[in-house]
């Protein structure tokens, strides 16, 4: 494991970030309002008595602090990620105790990034080759202070180890648990692209929903997307 106080903080300000997410959920109305996240508690204990299934849609709200969760348009798909988590579902710097937003600095790196994962899926479930699954393009503002794994070279490899995420997510425990707001690190699927996992909703700003996407799995990859908005299929050529 790399000494986490070796590791130098970077203060990142991406606008136009990118993450693409399925498009199984809607949004959730408590973190769609204007109200004050401050007065949530009050909110869901008057809209329990009449919609007994509301804190499934919302998920667990006490792992997000008080202070940094976020309200408003598109709130959502800042909210979602820090709520929604489980050991059932790891992620690179978790292990499913806390929630991660992972969001690339381009199309290409979010495309990649999520391709490599819905074929790890499809392989694992044996699915037959077609058209699967919607997923839908979400852009947003990245303005934190984030441990940056981007230049630590063979000390930092381990952390990016394209199939043994142990000590990445044994590194992510041990940052947040010290106050970190995430890490910046460079992509794994993507050459020349860069990635953020974000520890906290209010890491990102102003996230707008984008393009609707599919894949196409052709039994050994996901070769195509299609651009639903536009009724454009795209070829994955994998570098």
């Amino acid at each position: 494991m790399i000494d986490s106080t070796s590791i130098p903080v970077a203060e990142i300000g991406w606008r136009g970030a990118v993450r693409i997410i399925r498009s199984l959920f809607p949004p959730i109305d408590l973190f769609e309002d204007i109200a004050d996240p401050a007065d949530w508690p009050l909110l869901l204990a008057a809209e329990q008595k009449t919609n007994p299934r509301l804190m499934e849609a919302i998920g667990n709200l006490d792992l997000v602090p008080p202070a940094r969760r976020v309200a408003g348009p598109g709130a959502s798909w800042l909210m979602a990620p820090f709520t929604h988590v489980s050991p059932d579902r790891p992620s690179r710097f978790s292990a499913g105790r806390f929630g991660v937003l992972y969001a690339g600095d381009s199309f290409e790196v979010a495309l990649f990034e999520t391709v490599h994962h819905h074929a790890r899926f499809m392989a694992a479930t044996k699915q037959p080759a077609g058209w699967t699954s919607q997923f839908r393009e979400i852009l947003l503002d990245i303005s934190a202070s984030l441990h940056d794994l981007r230049g630590l070279g063979a000390a930092g490899a381990p952390m990016l180890d394209p199939a043994d995420y142990a000590q990445s997510q044994a590194l992510g425990s041990l940052l947040r648990d010290a106050g970190s707001d995430g890490v910046v690190y460079p992509s794994v699927r993507r050459s020349g692209g860069e990635c953020v996992g974000l520890f906290y909703p209010d890491g990102a700003s102003n996230p707008v929903q984008g393009r609707h996407l599919d894949y196409h799995w052709n039994g050994e990859r996901v070769d195509l997307y299609r651009d639903r908005s536009a009724g454009e299929v795209y070829r994955i050529v994998q570098a």
